[in-house]
């Protein structure tokens, strides 16, 4: 599985007031004015590295003169992100398609890519809702929002359908990591709006529906994680003889 997400400092302008960990414990004030919540910071070699979240894979890396200030917050009250809206006219799209089902789409393409599972039903959340008949403004299908283009160039004959959406959206997200050298935050920006809009800018383009989106992403992928590491600590906890470990 992937490991260390890394975004770029070099993204960071495009971000500006937008919070990405879940759970901020600092503010960070950057030279160039813009300001950016952490869980944590720590000095790594000649770097500073901000944490978006308590573990030690998803975090942002600064020079020093880039950071004028670090003060202390509470945590943010939470952040409701809204799923995408079911396509007009679509009552109950996904009688036939269960969560179990879901889940096992996603577990097979992750597998398949080498993705993380969660950083897959999270782009499913931000993209659909989890609506597999859903059909954007722009005319992105499915699960993973494919435009006709893209769907065609994946091989994807009909979006709709949840098994060919997923495999399509998380080859999509494969070949944009490997494009991106894993930069997940330029990864999804490029899913959001498009690989050409991300080189023109050098980094996330200045839409704020594409800043959000990839906060939103992040944000959910960093909340799904630590409840899983949590309930794998549960789970070794229960299995472990009454007094083992202490």
């Amino acid at each position: 599985m992937r490991k260390g997400f890394l975004i770029a400092a070099g993204t960071m302008a495009a971000f500006a007031t937008v919070v990405l960990p879940a759970h901020a414990a600092e503010r960070v004030t950057l030279s160039n004015g813009f300001t950016v919540d952490c869980h944590h910071h720590a000095p790594v070699d000649d770097r500073v590295r901000l944490y978006l979240s308590a573990g030690e894979d998803n975090f942002i890396e600064m020079v020093p003169d880039q950071i004028v200030s670090v003060e202390s917050v509470p945590d943010p009250p939470p952040t409701l992100v809204a799923d995408a809206p079911p396509a007009a006219g679509n009552a109950n799209p996904n009688a036939n398609l269960s969560p179990a089902d879901l889940a096992e789409m996603l577990a097979r393409a992750g597998h398949a890519h080498n993705l993380d599972v969660d950083l897959l039903a999270s782009l499913v959340k931000a993209e659909s809702g989890g609506n597999a008949r859903a059909v954007s403004r722009a005319g992105a299908k499915g699960l993973m929002q494919l435009m006709p283009r893209t769907a065609s160039d994946l091989g994807v004959a009909d979006s709709f359908k949840p098994e060919q959406n997923v495999r399509g959206g998380s080859t999509y997200l494969d070949w944009l990591l490997t494009r991106y050298h894993e930069n997940l935050a330029m990864a999804l920006a490029a899913y959001n709006a498009g690989p050409a809009a991300v080189d023109k800018y050098h980094g996330i383009p200045p839409y704020h529906e594409t800043k959000v989106y990839v906060a939103s992403v992040i944000h959910e992928f960093n909340r799904r994680v630590a409840a899983r590491e949590k309930q794998a600590k549960r789970s070794l906890a229960s299995a472990l003889p009454d007094g083992a470990g202490r």
